[in-house]
C-alpha cells in the first residue's frame, strides 16, 4: 500500500525541518511534486495556444531545464513563433497536432508540416521558427514540452520563416 500524495510544492526530504524556526531549504536541495492540476500558467505566451510551468526556474529552482504542458484548442494554429536559445523537445499526450516549419535546404523555401499521433515526440532546435496547428474541429491537443532553459522562452513571429531570412 502506498503513503498518501505529498502536498503540492512540498518535496520530499525527510529531514527538513516543519517548525516555524527551522531554516528553510535551497529549493535546489529537496525533490518537488508538481501536480497536474497545480501548473504554472504564469508562462510566456502564443496566440492559440496555453502554455503551464511544471518544472521552472520559479516553480522549482531549476537552473537548466523548463518542463511543462501546452493545450492547443480545436481547429486552432499557434502564431509563428520560435524559442530562442531553448532545445525543444515535444511528447504529444492527446490528439494529432501538427507542427510547420520552412524548409530552406532546397532552391525556394518550402512548408513542412509533421503530422503527430499521441506517443509521437518532435524536437526543435534553437532559433527554428515554427507553429503549432491542430486541425482536429472537436478535441484540444495536450503536449509536454521540455525545455534546455529554465524559462518558456518564447519569441512570436509576423510570420514564418526559414532561418537566415528574418528580413522584412
Amino acid at each position: 500500500m502506498s503513503d498518501p500524495l505529498t502536498t503540492p510544492g512540498e518535496g520530499f526530504h525527510p529531514h527538513l525541518g516543519d517548525a516555524a524556526d527551522a531554516p528553510k531549504a535551497s529549493l535546489r536541495t529537496r525533490l518537488h511534486h508538481i501536480r497536474g492540476d497545480a501548473l504554472d500558467d504564469g508562462t510566456a505566451q502564443t496566440e492559440g495556444m496555453r502554455r503551464f510551468a511544471a518544472v521552472s526556474g520559479r516553480t522549482t529552482g531549476s537552473e537548466k531545464l523548463w518542463m511543462g504542458q501546452t493545450h492547443v484548442a480545436p481547429a486552432t494554429s499557434s502564431s509563428d513563433h520560435h524559442h530562442g536559445e531553448s532545445e525543444t523537445a515535444i511528447y504529444v499526450v492527446s490528439g494529432h497536432p501538427e507542427f510547420v516549419f520552412l524548409d530552406d535546404s532546397g532552391a525556394q523555401p518550402e512548408e513542412v508540416r509533421l503530422r503527430t499521433a499521441p506517443g509521437d515526440y518532435i524536437f526543435v532546435p534553437p532559433f527554428v521558427p515554427h507553429r503549432e496547428e491542430n486541425p482536429d474541429p472537436a478535441n484540444e491537443a495536450v503536449v509536454v514540452i521540455a525545455r534546455s532553459t529554465q524559462e518558456a522562452i518564447v519569441v512570436n513571429l509576423p510570420r514564418l520563416y526559414a532561418l537566415g531570412r528574418e528580413d522584412g
